[in-house]
């Protein structure tokens, strides 16, 4: 892997062929072997962010200190996505960069997951807040590097006509991770330690498919520009007055994640406190698996449709509105019966949302040659939530209503996503 400051010699003959395959905007259809690869990496980010989230970190705060239980939550998982901020775009120009004969994604999806993996089993013995704030902050730089990597991989290899049916398959991918890690809180009865060695296999088994068949061009070092530290700080900022349609997109997903994040952060909580579930974990198992099955059917249906139609803004703004209103059911129909359609409905929104929301936000990039940081500074849409979400969540339960307001306050950001969507002007 080539970071440094000078530039390499050329690479003699690699420039032009290398050009056209790394930064070219691509027109041949991918393989369903490489979607495969894609689909499992997503599934195992997936499994290592949202088994922690969703029950590990919560089951861990109860047995540290069960009064405080929520404020270590929100503490744990706002610092493990605050440092997700600085790592998705980070790494990702960082991969923009990389001159490796492996290419240029592949080896920071390595890496990452490496890093990932090594920090879960320390998160699994960690017994004080600090710990689980260290070891949860790793966790989130080495899956950070990882999905950054894979996500500008889509742009530089898939063509547009087909972005849509990707972006539901990796969509897809996401929420097997999510139900994955949902069945290890499950199964793992309460043991969480056993619990983050499971999310941690997963997510190095799941890298490997990818790797061995990765189709990732080489950047020749002729095309490499030359490092300059003001510049590449600078680089980090895009000028909503001249790439508008690329800072619409960037809030509207930000708002759209905030919406998701509020209405899923306590749920763990939720069921114990005020449904007074049974088995909380076995409750958070049955809605992620309501979520997943029709997160799946949506996406892997509305991304092909929009490639068709050739149109992403309605399926963005109506799977808004449908996310909107899961937040609703939650707050008017405090029951099991009434998380349960949540569930369904938050379901059927967010799947057609990360498949086509995904392949809008790829039509509005800047520029091809920083494919990685431009999509990093994005997937800071999905990162920086996890900092607001836990943080009104806390305000919300805590001081102003407890969760009727916060499922509201969820749908109304929600329903604000949607709205702003129309802003969007180059992407019908």
């Amino acid at each position: 892997m080539s970071l440094s400051n000078t530039p390499a010699p050329p690479d003699p003959g690699a420039a032009a062929d290398g050009t056209t395959a790394a930064l070219a905007e691509p027109t041949t259809k991918v393989t369903a072997r490489w979607v495969t690869g894609l689909v499992l990496v997503n599934v195992g980010i997936n499994a290592a962010f949202f088994g922690p989230i969703n029950v590990f970190i919560g089951q861990q705060a109860i047995g540290i200190d069960e009064a405080n239980k929520e404020a270590i939550l929100s503490l744990v998982t706002g610092c493990g996505a605050a440092v997700s901020l600085v790592a998705n775009p980070l790494f990702g120009a960082l991969s923009d960069r990389t001159t490796s004969r492996f290419g240029r994604r592949s080896p920071w999806v390595l890496a990452g997951a490496i890093l990932a993996t090594a920090a879960l089993l320390a998160l699994s013995g960690a017994t004080t807040v600090a710990l689980m704030v260290l070891f949860w902050c790793l966790v989130q730089l080495g899956a950070n590097a990882a999905y950054a990597a894979i996500t500008a991989a889509v742009p530089d290899r898939v063509p547009v006509l087909q972005r849509g049916g990707v972006g539901g398959l990796a969509a897809m991918g996401q929420t097997v991770g999510i139900l994955i890690g949902a069945v290890f809180g499950a199964v793992v009865s309460g043991n969480y330690m056993v619990g983050y060695a499971l999310c941690a296999a997963a997510l190095i088994v799941s890298v490997l498919p990818y790797l061995f068949h990765r189709n990732d061009p080489r950047l020749p070092t002729s095309e490499k520009v030359p490092f300059r530290l003001g510049e590449f700080v600078r680089s980090f900022w895009i000028s909503p007055v001249t790439h508008p349609d690329f800072a619409w997109a960037w809030l509207t997903r930000f708002l759209v994640n905030v919406c998701n994040q509020m209405t899923i952060v306590y749920l763990l909580f939720f069921l114990r406190d005020v449904l007074k579930h049974d088995d909380p974990a076995l409750g958070v198992l049955t809605l992620t698996g309501i979520y997943a099955v029709m997160v799946m059917i949506t996406a892997v249906l509305a991304g092909p449709w929009s490639d068709r139609l050739g149109r992403r803004k309605p399926f963005v703004i109506g799977s808004s509105a449908i996310i909107a209103a899961a937040g609703l059911t939650m707050a008017f129909f405090p029951v099991w019966t009434g998380a349960l359609v949540g569930a369904g409905i938050l379901g059927v929104g967010f799947g057609a949302y990360l498949a086509v929301d995904f392949a809008l936000l790829t039509q509005v990039l800047p520029e091809a040659a920083d494919r990685g940081k431009d999509m990093g500074i994005i997937n800071v849409a999905n990162s920086l939530p996890q900092v607001f979400a836990p943080v009104l969540a806390f305000l919300a339960v805590t001081y102003f209503g407890g969760y009727l307001t916060l499922f509201v306050t969820a749908a109304v950001i929600g329903l604000l996503g949607a709205v702003f969507v129309v802003k969007i002007k180059g992407v019908d």
